[in-house]
C-alpha cells in the first residue's frame, strides 16, 4: 500500500507546482525588472463612455507624460475607483515630481472632478507617492451610497411625474430647470459662514430641503440631464459653478443659480437669462461679477 502512496503524494505536489509556478515566476520577473503589474477594476454604473478635450479615457495605466497622468486620475474618478495604484516607469523621470504638483493643485483636481458623473466626484482625494515609483490614489466620494439611493428615487419619480413624452429635449430641461429653481432658495447661511444644517453643497439640498448653493444646483441639474442621457459636465470659475450640455451638436450653458436670484425683498423670481446660453455670452450677462471666467485652457469644449 505504501507504495502507492508515495507516488500518489508526489503527483499531488508536482500538479501544485505546476499550477503555481507561472504567476510565481510572473511576479518574480515583474520586481526584477521593477515593472509591478496594475490590478484594473470593474467600472461602475456611473462611468461615462466619452471623452473630454481636457482629459480622456484611458487603459494604459503607466504614463508617459503630464497629460497620461491627467487621464489617469479622470479614467480613475469616471470609473468610479475609490482606489487606485499605478507604477511610474524609469523612462518618465519627472513623473513623481509632477503627480506631487499635480496633487497639491486642488484647483485643477476640481477641474477634472467636473467631468464626472456626480456619483463618481470626490470630496477628499489624498495620493501617496514613493521614490520607488509607485502611486496610490484614494478618494472619499461626495455621495455615500444611501444618498445615492434616495437621489435616484427622487429623480425617477419626477421624472415620472413632471416629464412627459411628448416633449421635446429642451422642454424636458426647462421642466427641471423652473422645478429645482421654485422648490429652492439660496442657501446664504452656507455662502457667508461656510457651514449650514443644509446639505445645499450637493443634489441632496435642493432635491429634499430646499436649500442650494451652487454645487447644489449644478449637481441637482446634472442627474437630470444624465436621466435624459445627454453628454454634460459641470463648469467651475473661481467663484461658481454651472452646468454645461450638448444639445443640438453645440455645447450651452445652464446656471439655475443664477436664474434663481436673491432679493432684497425675499421675493421669488425665475429667470431665463441664462437658460441655454452660448458660453460666449456669459461675460456679456455677466458684467458685474465676473463670476462667469472660467479657465478656456481647461473647458476648451466652450471656445
Amino acid at each position: 500500500m505504501k507504495r502507492f502512496i508515495i507516488p500518489f503524494i508526489l503527483c499531488i505536489i508536482l500538479l501544485m507546482v505546476a499550477f503555481y509556478l507561472k504567476p510565481i515566476t510572473f511576479k518574480v520577473a515583474s520586481i526584477l525588472e521593477n515593472e509591478p503589474s496594475v490590478i484594473v477594476q470593474p467600472k461602475n454604473e456611473y462611468y461615462r463612455p466619452y471623452d473630454f478635450e481636457f482629459v480622456q479615457r484611458t487603459e494604459d495605466y503607466t504614463p508617459y507624460s503630464y497629460q497620461e497622468l491627467l487621464n489617469i486620475i479622470y479614467s480613475m474618478l469616471n470609473n468610479g475607483w475609490e482606489k487606485f495604484t499605478f507604477y511610474c516607469p524609469k523612462e518618465y523621470s519627472t513623473c513623481i515630481d509632477d503627480m506631487e504638483e499635480i496633487s497639491q493643485d486642488n484647483v485643477l483636481l476640481t477641474h477634472i472632478n467636473n467631468f464626472v458623473h456626480p456619483y463618481n466626484n470626490f470630496e477628499n482625494i489624498i495620493t501617496s507617492y514613493y521614490d520607488s515609483g509607485e502611486v496610490t490614489i484614494e478618494i472619499e466620494k461626495l455621495y455615500s451610497k444611501d444618498d445615492i439611493a434616495r437621489l435616484n428615487s427622487k429623480v425617477d419619480s419626477l421624472t415620472n411625474q413632471i416629464i412627459t413624452n411628448d416633449m421635446d429635449t429642451e422642454t424636458k430641461i426647462k421642466t427641471i430647470h423652473d422645478y429645482i429653481i421654485n422648490q429652492t432658495k439660496y442657501d446664504t447661511i452656507r455662502n457667508e459662514e461656510n457651514d449650514s444644517p443644509y446639505h445645499s453643497n450637493t443634489a441632496i439640498g435642493p432635491l429634499f430641503e430646499g436649500y442650494a448653493i451652487c454645487s447644489g444646483y449644478a449637481d441637482a441639474m446634472e442627474l437630470f440631464l444624465e436621466k435624459f442621457g445627454l453628454k454634460s459636465f459641470k463648469v467651475a470659475s473661481s467663484l461658481h459653478i454651472w452646468n454645461s450640455v450638448y444639445l443640438d451638436n453645440e455645447w450651452k450653458q445652464l446656471d439655475l443659480t443664477w436664474d434663481d436670484p436673491i432679493t432684497s425683498t425675499k421675493e421669488d423670481y425665475l429667470y431665463y437669462k441664462y437658460f441655454l446660453v452660448d458660453a460666449s455670452n456669459l461675460s456679456s450677462l455677466d458684467t458685474d461679477t465676473n463670476q462667469h471666467e472660467y479657465d478656456q485652457t481647461v473647458y476648451l469644449e466652450l471656445k
